[in-house]
């Protein structure tokens, strides 16, 4: 939980949503152009997953995850000596995606899917809390950063979390089972770990289906929270609110995780992941214009971030009930790259129809289509296999 919270899939998208507006009123970028930096780190970072993902199947989890940890923490701290160039800008995100990849859910979540079968879905989702909790707490280190030094000071502030907190305790406590302590519903009779190469789980309609539902739900979900701020300043309100709205969302995340992960332990994930996703279509409706009041603000922030506490729990359990944990990670890895494109995507296309027409209103309608149509995807996957899936 502590190395996903300090990691590279929460921290940067908590950050930027505050930093952003300090940019352009110190650079004169437009908010499209701030936004292709995440776009270029999710692009990269996510082309990588499957490469990382297969490192952690090799080589294992502990080193490939506190490695790119300490790696991203450094690069991240480093965006305080961003040039006033967008050339600049863009190349320290792209830094940022070569490293910080490994240090995300694409590692972790394989060690928690090998130590747990029975309730893998709550195990995932108190994984997966991490990025509720750098949500809650991330922007108020760095409003406050930024209140004492500028937007710069957010990054070093920020990548102090990797460095003295997740790195320290994952050298001293975090490991994977041994071969006698996972569980024996994820070996075969020889005892070994089974589960689908990544060719194979290809070969068959769900992986795609899932690909599909991940790529919409995440280009729908990207942009809102990385404009999140700025959707909420469109209303009339100070910073102050803004940051308050993204540490609800970080509660919506919260709830989504815990109750969706309790509940894929105990029902068929896809019925329960639809219901699910047809709230964050309410929020979208809920954010559009210009004089909803905070009250109803902070309800569609929520929702939306329901949405995030879902999906991630989609991906991660999903891949290991349908295709097994013998090449969970580069599998995981492969299912990732949808998620991590269509996120990295969202931000610049909020972008670019905030400065074309004034507000957000045309993406969140279309935002609200995709979650549905995303959610009613996984509806198609059928049963899980009665067993281990067996791999070559």
């Amino acid at each position: 939980m502590l190395g996903v919270a300090c990691g590279a899939s929460p921290l940067p998208f908590n950050v930027l949503p505050l930093v952003m507006g300090p940019i352009h009123r110190e650079f004169g970028w437009d908010f499209a152009v701030i936004s292709s930096g995440v776009t270029i780190f999710g692009v990269i970072a996510a082309l990588l997953a499957p490469l990382y993902g297969g490192a952690a199947d090799r080589f294992g989890v502990r080193p490939v995850a506190l490695l790119s940890l300490l790696a991203f923490a450094l690069a991240f701290g480093a965006f305080y000596f961003v040039p006033a160039s967008t050339t600049g800008w863009f190349a320290f995100w792209a830094v940022l995606g070569l490293i910080g990849i490994g240090s995300t859910p694409v590692t972790w979540s394989r060690a928690i899917s090998l130590w747990f079968s029975r309730n893998r879905g709550l195990a995932l989702s108190i994984m997966l809390m991490g990025t509720s909790l750098a949500a809650l707490v991330v922007p108020q280190i760095a409003q406050a950063a930024i209140g004492a030094g500028g937007w710069r000071l957010a990054f070093p502030a920020v990548a102090l979390l990797p460095l003295l907190v997740a790195l320290p305790v994952g050298l001293l406590w975090f490991r994977e089972p041994r071969a006698h302590e996972c569980p024996s519903e994820l070996t075969d009779a020889q005892g070994n770990v089974a589960g689908l190469t990544l060719g194979q789980a290809m070969r068959g309609y769900r992986f795609w289906v899932l690909l599909a539902s991940i790529l919409l739900i995440a280009f729908a979900y990207g942009g809102a929270h990385i404009h999140m701020a700025q959707i909420v300043a469109l209303h009339g309100f100070p910073p102050a609110a803004a940051a308050s709205v993204m540490g609800v969302v970080a509660l919506g995340i919260l709830s989504g995780r815990l109750l969706i992960g309790f509940l894929f332990d105990r029902l068929w994930a896809p019925a329960v992941a639809f219901p699910a996703l047809l709230l964050p279509a309410l929020a979208c409706w809920l954010l559009m214009g210009s004089s909803t009041g905070l009250g109803w603000v902070t309800v569609g922030g929520f929702l939306l971030g329901f949405a995030a506490g879902t999906e991630a729990d989609v991906i991660a359990y999903l891949a290991a009930r349908y295709f097994g944990m013998a090449h969970y990670g580069r599998v995981y890895g492969a299912l990732y790259m949808p998620f991590g494109v269509g996120a990295a995507i969202s931000p610049i296309l909020y972008g670019i129809v905030r400065d074309r027409t004034g507000s957000y209103d045309a993406m969140l309608t279309v935002a609200a289509a995709l979650f549905v149509i995303g959610g009613a995807l996984l509806l198609t996957l059928g049963r899980y296999p009665s067993a281990p899936a067996k791999g070559a």
